[in-house]
């Protein structure tokens, strides 16, 4: 059955099934095509007549994964020009005051989309909550620090489609007022700046955070290194003008032969300090200090603003960083003797291993190296997040999912927590094998759905004075209190000595 939504812009049409609508590309800002690339987003503009929203709409520009991860996640490429589009699934038409979540995507700020498997909202429409997915500016279309281009267009469009979405969710039988910000990996730490930043006030209610940090910043004048760099792989001037006169294929090629350099050459003199730090040597493109949507890191601004924090919800998964190494045959190359080099390659403290190595009798390096780098890229500063708003007086929650997948060697890596927070495990055997628990799906989901319809996810608050974390290893597995708490203060210690 056809189902006609009225929204900013004119008419649309999805489709009803099952007691759940989906609306599909709907466009929220114009395209951001040739110069309107580089420019702040604007208003979409009217269409005549109902607009079919039956099928995925545009992505942004962006290279394939590479093989390995390829073939975890696949890899997102749909053309067309109206790629900053959302996505929404409701209860059949007819209700109100519905609670809201708004998805935004991971994919390190250089890929990814709202049109995947895994992301489809239909299982928290079916659960009562409105769900809008997101699309957003990627790599150097919504990243890259441009002089005469406005910073963080990325996050920008993120604001502007939050901003559609309390002009448009009552429509689609949601409250305005009950809007719930979930993502996962650059799509968390998306979030983390989201929360802290002066212009978001009243957008949002609550905000989930999934394998996200707020350290992912950049400094405005080390964004400006990459985007040179940008300019002289594409062969142009480092201007939004030359930028915008090149296609897509100019785009993925400059971004991805910068993106090999800083790989293979990971120096701070070169790229900034920043970037290395915050990126670990891996990103190049993410969120910059423009002093207006981001001020400073995450954690930082709410412990000096508490009154822009909301209810929280945030945590990672137990070994994230397996995801990065095991798949490409990174993890294979790591022995006793190399550990140290390779610690020393991320700019990590090497004694760290000796703590991380004791608390685990019997790994081998490679798992080391990977529960120190998920520690440092993920863990503390969830933490550390979670502790600012803690202490703002805003109801805190934490999670660790520790379920390990059936494909062998990722355990319970990054991105694995995603089809069960959507219920979507039958979109995911290639990411958790075979038959992965549908309790433990049941148990994730319906915390998430609790958080966005009241606030409460289920177990005890995390504070100064009881940090518990909901592990999730299990369908009956308990809350935890400050779980490695030894392992995290010695990364704190070690992350509170570099420079900013």
């Amino acid at each position: 059955m056809e189902t006609i939504v009225s929204v900013t812009g004119g008419k649309v049409r999805g489709v009803t099934r099952d007691g759940i609508s989906t609306f599909l590309g709907i466009p929220y800002a114009a395209a951001p095509i040739g110069p309107a690339r580089f420019e702040m987003p604007a208003r979409v503009p009217d269409w005549d007549g109902v607009r079919d929203a039956l099928e995925y709409g545009g992505t942004c520009a962006q290279s394939p994964y590479p093989k390995p991860i390829h073939a975890l996640l696949g890899s997102d490429g749909i053309p067309g020009d109206e790629y900053l589009n959302v996505n929404v699934w409701a209860p059949e038409a007819g209700g109100s005051g519905l609670p809201v979540l708004v998805w935004i995507h991971g994919g390190a700020f250089v890929r990814g989309s709202n049109a995947r498997p895994i992301y489809d909202g239909g299982s928290f429409a079916r659960d009562g909550v409105v769900t809008v997915s997101i699309n957003y500016r990627l790599g150097i279309s919504g990243f890259a620090a441009i002089p005469d281009a406005p910073l963080n267009r990325g996050l920008h469009d993120q604001v502007f489609a939050l901003r559609w979405v309390q002009e448009n969710i009552a429509a689609f039988g949601g409250d305005p007022g009950n809007v719930t910000v979930f993502g996962e990996s650059a799509g968390g730490m998306s979030i983390a700046a989201l929360i802290a930043s002066p212009l978001t006030d009243g957008l949002f209610r609550r905000a989930i955070i999934q394998s996200g940090n707020g350290i992912g910043i950049a400094r405005a004048e080390d964004a400006r290194r990459v985007a040179a760099v940008l300019a002289d792989k594409a062969g142009i001037a480092p201007t939004a003008a030359a930028f915008g006169e090149l296609g897509p294929d100019r785009l993925r090629a400059a971004q991805d032969a910068m993106a090999l350099e800083l790989m293979q050459d990971p120096d701070p003199a070169r790229w900034g300090e920043s970037v290395i730090s915050h990126g670990l040597g891996v990103m190049s493109l993410f969120p910059v200090i423009d002093g207006e949507l981001v001020e400073d890191l995450s954690s930082t601004v709410l412990v000096a603003q508490p009154d822009r924090a909301v209810p929280l919800l945030i945590g990672c998964t137990a070994e994230e960083f397996r995801f990065f190494t095991v798949p490409a045959g990174l993890a294979a190359g790591i022995t006793d003797e190399t550990l140290p080099f390779v610690l020393r390659r991320y700019g990590l403290d090497t004694e760290l291993a000796q703590l991380y190595a004791a608390n685990r009798p019997g790994a081998s390096a490679a798992d080391v190296f990977n529960a120190i780098v998920t520690d440092v890229a993920f863990r503390e500063d969830s933490v550390r997040i979670a502790e600012s708003v803690a202490a703002a007086g805003q109801p805190t929650y934490m999670y660790e999912f520790g379920w390990r997948s059936g494909i062998e060697g990722l355990g319970a890596c990054h991105v694995l927590e995603v089809p069960f927070v959507f219920d979507r495990l039958d979109a995911a055997e290639s990411l958790t094998g075979p038959n992965p628990p549908q309790a433990l799906a049941d148990r994730v989901h319906r915390a998430w759905v609790d958080f966005a319809t009241h606030g409460d996810p289920g177990w005890s608050r995390f504070s100064a004075a009881h940090r518990a974390v909901q592990v999730f290893d299990d369908p009956d597995s308990p809350v935890r209190v400050d779980p490695r708490a030894d392992e995290l203060a010695a990364v704190r210690a070690w992350r509170d000595a570099q420079p900013s």
